[in-house]
């Protein structure tokens, strides 16, 4: 199967803790995520906190439904399983890594995987792209939560 990889960077007028504490608890997703708007009646439900805290959600079309678990955080890279259910099924591995800057967080969002054949053309078609997109938005969002704290 032919393996992707997307990385996204900016760089944050805040400190690497500040942008830290957004990204390693799914409970403040909401306020960065590029996704997390996409249905207003999204179901969210989150377990535990740390290494193994687990975020589920379930919405429209749009949103989908899905799983992402914390496999690894440390201070300055947290790592994310990602499972999405609906609307197709796949599984991506998700890393941040926040590296200190002057005047700031050099945040990259990478994300990895497998695409079968089909996704792969796909991928190149289109879904780079939108994805590209939704880690642009995500990361200005993070840039302007960061930023305000």
């Amino acid at each position: 199967m032919p393996a992707f990889a997307h990385t996204h960077e900016t760089t944050i007028a805040a400190p690497v803790t500040t942008v830290h504490a957004l990204v390693s608890d799914f409970r403040h997703w909401p306020q960065w995520s590029p996704w997390d708007d996409l249905d207003p009646e999204l179901e969210r439900r989150y377990v535990g906190t740390g290494v193994g805290a687990s975020y589920h959600w379930k919405g429209n079309n749009k949103a989908g439904e899905g799983t992402m678990r914390f496999t690894a955080i440390t201070a300055d890279r947290i790592d994310v399983d990602l499972e999405f259910r609906k609307p197709f099924r796949v599984r991506n591995e998700v890393v941040f890594t926040l590296t200190p800057v002057a005047g700031g967080t050099r945040v990259a969002w990478t994300m990895s995987g497998e695409r079968n054949p089909v996704f792969a053309v796909l991928g190149r078609l289109f879904l780079d792209k939108a994805i590209g997109k939704d880690f642009d938005r995500g990361l200005a969002s993070l840039k302007a939560a960061a930023e305000a704290a």
